[in-house]
This record gives C-alpha cells, sequence and structure tokens, in this order.
C-alpha cells in the first residue's frame, strides 16, 4: 500500500477549472460595473456643463451651437431660446452630448 501525499492530476485540472470559472465571472462582473461608473461620469459632467450654460443663458439669451473648452472638449452643446405660452417669459433649451449620452434642460427666464 503506498501512503503518499499530494495532489492527483485530475483534481488539480478540477481545481483549476473552478478557479477560472470564478476568475471569469469576477472579471466580467467588474468591467461591467467599470463601464456603468463610466457612463454616469459623462452624464454628470454633461448635467454639470448644461446647468452653468443655463447659468450664462440666463444673462443673454441666445441659439447657438458649439463645443466646450478644455478638457471637456468630448461634448457639445446646442442652445435654444423660444418663446413660452406665458406673457414675457422665454423658455431656453440646452442640449450637452457626448458621444451616445445627451442630457437636456429647460428653464423659464422672464425677458
Amino acid at each position: 500500500m503506498r501512503d503518499e501525499k499530494g495532489f492527483t492530476l485530475l483534481e488539480v485540472l478540477i481545481a483549476l477549472a473552478i478557479i477560472s470559472g470564478l476568475l471569469i465571472t469576477l472579471i466580467s462582473t467588474v468591467n461591467y460595473q467599470l463601464g456603468i461608473v463610466e457612463r454616469q461620469e459623462t452624464v454628470t459632467v454633461a448635467t454639470l456643463l448644461a446647468k452653468s450654460a443655463l447659468t450664462e443663458l440666463e444673462k443673454k439669451p441666445e441659439s447657438k451651437k458649439g463645443k466646450f473648452e478644455s478638457p471637456y472638449e468630448a461634448y457639445t452643446y446646442e442652445t435654444a431660446v423660444k418663446d413660452s405660452p406665458y406673457p414675457g417669459v422665454n423658455e431656453i433649451t440646452v442640449i450637452v452630448t457626448a458621444g451616445k449620452e445627451e442630457v437636456k434642460l429647460n428653464q423659464y427666464v422672464y425677458n
């Protein structure tokens, strides 16, 4: 009777298969979560840029298109000023786009 201690090749292969499956699941989950974080960062920055543009448009309302300055050159904007259904009030719309993400903000201001 042999009294050898250690693992057989089959046991090692099964352990490696289990660990490989766990690592693949972990890596794909982390990759998915990083994609969500990147999207949320883009939406947050676009929202802040749109709010900033709205603040500027309150002082001098005008319709225009363009890009933001560095470091936000990946973000484009479009502003529109139109009459609202209320007398003496304009509706300002700002749309900020970055890739597939788009943020649209509206605000009413007095003429």
